[in-house]
This record gives C-alpha cells, structure tokens and sequence, in this order.
C-alpha cells in the first residue's frame, strides 16, 4: 500500500540538522480504515477500499458497506488503493501512518484548492492584455478576439475566458516527507499541499530520498533537556551568579560613608562668605 488519506492541519516552518529553514504541511492521517478488498479473479485487479475520516449523513448502500466492514459509523471519504497481495487485508483495520510512510520518501498530495470566484482572463490565465496607448482606453484586461466570424461562427469547446476561478482538484508532486509522528499519524512534508485547512488530501508515495540527499528535521530530544548534565550546569549558573550578588554586597559594605553631604558643606562654606563681607 503506497496511499493515505488525510487532514490538512497546519502549515509552519521548520529547520533542518543542518541549519535550513523549511516551510511545512502538516497532514494528519489517521483513521484509515480497511472496508474492502476488490481480487482478480472477480474484479480483474486488485485493491483495497481506504475510508477516512466520519459522515454526518450518508445512504443506505454506504451504511450497509460500513456494517459489512464490522463499522458503527460510515467514513467521510473512499479511496481505492492498489496493491500486490491481500497478506495485509483485514476488515475494520485502521492503518497507521508509519506502515507506509517514513522520513525521505517523495510524494504527491492531491487535493481540492481554494475557490477564488470569479475572474477575469488577466488573473485566471495571465493573459497580457491590451495596449494602454493608441487611444485603447478601455482595453487594458480585455481578452481579444475569441474566434473568427463566418468559419467556424463559433466558439471552441475549451476556450479560456472569464470564469470561475480555483475550486479544481490539484496534485502538487515530488514533495518531501520530513518527519512521521506515530504517536499523533502526522506526517510532517516539505512543501505547500493544496486545500484550505481542514480539508482532505491524498497522499501517495512515489519514490524515496537516501544518503546524503536527505537531511532529517532538526529535533530537541526530551530526554537531553531533563537529563542530569543540564540540571548540573543549571546549578553551577545559579550558584555563580549568587556568589556574584554576594561579592558585590560586600564591597558596597566596605566602602566608608561621607560624614556630611556635600549640599550642607557648600552651604556653610556660602555662609562664611557672606559674614565676611558684611564684617569688612
């Protein structure tokens, strides 16, 4: 099995070990669930039938495969997923992230992109446009000419021209899987995938990165931030900058105090000043 579906759940950055920041997707792929199995001999290839995710509402037909597969709730999305042999097989089997991917493998996420509504041919197509001089005033986005008059005298099946715009299933390929979570089946992939967040895309394996072609995600491991070597150094800091403090109280004590200050000592000095002149 080379596919998954999954979650749009986040888009982020990262760095890797030696030192290059990344922008990541982060898809969460869980709740595949095994509901079928098509064989050769009654099928003429073979594959297994993924549902992902919970629907709120769903038919009869739905709700009877869900019940054969041994489901209490009928699964959102259906993907039919080729494969070599059925040894794996197992109805009502969930299927875990890291059975299929792992770090360095190449992928193509297909998915559904954002709708833009409606635009013109400028922004939907990048078409030039037309001149801005020469007296076209008004046909700066203007599309041109859609087709000749008498033959055919109409317009082709296809043209481009102002429509509807995004909204259309997209396959963004050869990106990188970085980084698998077991613990949450989140895959961690180089890249932009397309959808809005919360949205379901298909992710299947195509190749794989090895050696030095692959450089992993940059992780700090739990087990070195709370291991005892840190806690030593942590002690030592604290314990030096205490002797600091305490070194610098001691030499504020030792310094001797002026008897008198310096305001009442220009006073007085005024004072005499003052009386001599008036003596003389």
């Amino acid at each position: 099995m080379n596919t998954l579906l999954g979650t749009k759940k986040q888009q982020m950055q990262g760095f890797l070990e030696n030192g290059t920041r990344v922008p990541l997707t982060l898809v969460v792929a869980s709740e595949n669930v095994m509901m079928s199995q098509k064989t050769t001999d009654k099928d003429r290839y073979n594959a297994i039938t993924l549902g992902f995710g919970k629907s709120k509402k769903t038919s009869k037909a739905l709700f009877g495969q869900a019940k054969k597969a041994g489901l209490t709730y009928v699964p959102q999305a259906f993907k039919e997923v080729k494969v070599d042999d059925f040894n794996t097989f197992e109805a009502g089997k969930v299927v875990v992230v890291d059975e299929v991917f792992k770090p360095g493998d190449i992928v193509d996420v297909k998915g559904t992109s954002k709708g833009k509504g409606f635009a013109g041919g400028v922004k939907r197509y990048n078409f030039r446009g037309g001149p801005k001089t020469h007296g076209q005033s008004d046909r700066h986005r203007a599309p041109g000419s859609i087709g000749s008059g008498t033959t055919p005298g109409r317009v082709y099946k296809g043209k481009r021209m102002a429509g509807n715009m995004g909204h259309d299933t997209v396959t963004v390929k050869n990106l990188v899987v970085i980084d698998v979570d077991s613990a949450t089946n989140t895959l961690f992939i180089k890249g932009l995938v397309p959808g809005i967040l919360g949205g379901t895309v298909e992710v299947t394996k195509v190749g794989e990165l090895k050696g030095k072609y692959f450089t992993p995600l940059y992780k700090v491991s739990s087990d070195t931030a709370n291991s005892e070597e840190v806690k030593e150094e942590k002690v030592e800091v604290v314990q030096e900058s205490n002797e600091v403090v305490e070194s610098v109280a001691a030499i504020d004590a030792e310094q001797p105090k002026s008897e008198e200050p310096q305001a009442e000592a220009v006073e007085e000095v005024k004072a005499d000043e003052v009386k001599e002149e008036n003596n003389g």
